[in-house]
């Protein structure tokens, strides 16, 4: 049996709406483990399917295909059709079966499309609705025990259709004075306030009877539990040691984007990939600088085996439980993405589910994930 590609270990952004040759060459040759797909990857629903089939039949090993499906202005098949209501609106109309419709439709839409992960749901608390930490209408609740309790709901009926789930972002960045998207923060938070709050709630999801499959580990740095400074995505003290050894998680661990200014700014390449490897992360994201990716799988090759052998068994593990894609019609789109109007317009009422607001339109220039 061939041993695993490094590639096995990034989970890369795609360049346009379709494989040509040249990017089809590029896959054979890297294997990624997997692909993320943003609204510059969406044209029609035919386009859609076709692509994700492409990326699985160029694949020699089962990829992760994930998006990230919210809700809100985080819900890319909004682009196709009818925009899910957001976390916010779901906690605020405050109907447990509401929040398990959107669910069970999510993982309807992405098993037709060929996708087999979603990057939710957001296990951030809401201290602030008004934030500018790029959170804003995507929190489940403004206390630890709402956003387990509706989170939690969510997560359940999403896993319920087959669709994989990935809880973000660790260790909690809503208290977050800035965007990592563009800056990394660093909070004093005590570890007495991270327990009662932040990490209630991920300790929760980490373990227990409704876990995510998988968990996406924030760039944001906690003084407090690394005295480093160094972004949680890679401090082995946050992934490794909290969440692998003492919150007990056995899911799939990844970095978010390490294309955003919180990583950017401070690390250069080959030392991002080589530090996101070492604090524990499994997945490797890298969202926009795609044409880097063989520089990535050069240096993983030369990383210690004792942490490549851990990555590619736990990524081997994961994959073992990808849902295959289900039959795609444009009648099952349409019929699905008629039920999301129509919860929509149960959680937001006729006049409020045609109404959109600014930050919810089509294509933007920076996609919030």
């Amino acid at each position: 049996m061939r041993t695993p590609s490094p590639g096995q270990l990034l989970l890369l952004g795609v360049p346009g709406t379709e494989v040509d040759d040249a990017y089809a060459d590029f896959i054979r040759r890297i294997q990624p483990g997997g692909f993320i797909l943003f609204g510059r990857n969406i044209e029609t629903p035919e386009q859609l399917r076709k692509l994700t089939d492409q990326l699985r039949e160029l694949s020699d090993i089962e990829p992760i295909i994930t998006i990230d499906q919210e809700g809100g202005r985080v819900s890319r098949l909004k682009l196709l059709g009818n925009e899910p209501p957001n976390a916010r609106q779901l906690r605020d109309k405050g109907e447990l079966e509401l929040i398990a419709c959107h669910g069970e439709l999510t993982g309807q839409l992405l098993r037709i499309f060929g996708f087999n992960l979603d990057l939710c749901p957001v296990l951030d608390i809401a201290f602030d609705d008004e934030a500018d930490n790029s959170l804003r209408g995507r929190c489940y609740g403004t206390t630890a025990e709402q956003v387990i309790k509706m989170a939690g709901v969510f997560n359940q009926a999403l896993r319920s259709t087959g669709v994989l789930s990935c809880g973000k972002h660790f260790p909690g960045y809503s208290s977050a004075s800035s965007d990592p998207h563009h800056e990394l923060s660093a909070l004093p938070r005590p570890r007495t306030e991270l327990e009662a709050h932040e990490l209630k709630v991920f300790r929760h999801f980490a373990s227990g009877e409704n876990p995510v499959d998988s968990m996406m580990i924030g760039h944001i740095a906690f003084q407090e539990l690394d005295p480093s400074g160094m972004p949680a995505s890679l401090a082995p003290a946050i992934t490794t040691k909290l969440l692998r050894e003492e919150l007990g998680f056995r899911g799939l661990v990844m970095t978010d984007d390490l294309d955003m200014g919180a990583i950017l700014n401070h690390y250069g390449f080959d030392e991002m990939i080589r530090l996101g490897l070492a604090a524990g992360n499994d997945l490797l994201m890298i969202c926009h600088r795609t044409e880097l990716a063989e520089q990535a799988a050069k240096v993983l090759e030369k990383c210690p085996a004792d942490h490549l052998d851990r990555a590619l068994a736990n990524i081997s593990e994961f994959k073992s439980k990808l849902p295959p894609p289900t039959t795609f019609t444009l009648e099952n789109f349409k019929s699905l993405d008629q039920a999301v109007w129509d919860l929509r317009v149960s959680v937001l009422g006729e006049k409020g589910a045609s109404e959109r607001s600014p930050e919810d339109g089509k294509r933007s220039p920076v996609e919030i994930y």
